[in-house]
């Protein structure tokens, strides 16, 4: 990875935090149109998760003009996305996946992620149809302004995959005031 890149990927995942407090409820949206249609056939094309009837194709998020992290546009809440700044699903690494709880249409993509517990499956489809099979290791609630950005995002040798949406009770603003993340591992 170049020392540019890194440098980006490093402050993107500083703002992180800031993008998803202002992107959830305000419906934040991605500088650049993003696509369900993945770019090469490793990169993942949908996800889904049986337990809780969510099936979803993926856009592809990277950063904003600011360096935060992109969200699906609130027109496009039942769409989840991945973040082509981390690892593809299934190589090492941690692969994000970023979708809306609520938007100010209703309900969204992820909202009840937080009935997933530990062993719950979620399947990632390839580009080329193959389908990845993740099983669920935890889920954390967290504050936004102590996001654990190296926890969620940071390297491991794990295949790992992270999903993450905003939860918990409004602010004066009307913005979540927490992170729901599950995380989970590559079934073997």
């Amino acid at each position: 990875m170049s020392r540019t890149r890194l440098s980006a990927l490093v402050l993107a995942l500083l703002m992180l935090p800031v993008a998803l407090l202002t992107a959830c409820s305000m419906g934040g949206t991605a500088d650049d149109k993003a696509s369900g249609t993945p770019a090469s056939a490793e990169e993942p094309a949908g996800v889904s998760i049986p337990a809780i009837g969510v099936r979803s194709p993926l856009m592809r998020l990277g950063l904003n003009k600011d360096e935060t992290v992109q969200v699906p546009p609130p027109e496009k809440g039942m769409t989840a996305g991945w973040y082509t700044g981390g690892a593809k699903p299934g190589e090492p690494g941690a692969a994000v996946i970023i979708g809306h709880n609520d938007t100010r249409d209703g309900k969204a993509v992820f909202h009840d992620l937080g009935k997933v517990g530990k062993g719950t499956v979620i399947d990632v489809e390839r580009g080329d149809g193959k389908v990845l099979h993740f099983a669920v290791t935890g889920t954390e609630k967290v504050d936004k302004k102590a996001f654990p950005t190296k926890k969620v995002y940071g390297g491991t040798s794990e295949r790992a995959l992270r999903l993450v949406t905003c939860a918990g009770d409004l602010d004066s603003d009307g913005h979540p005031v927490q992170n729901l993340i599950v995380y989970a591992s590559l079934r073997s």
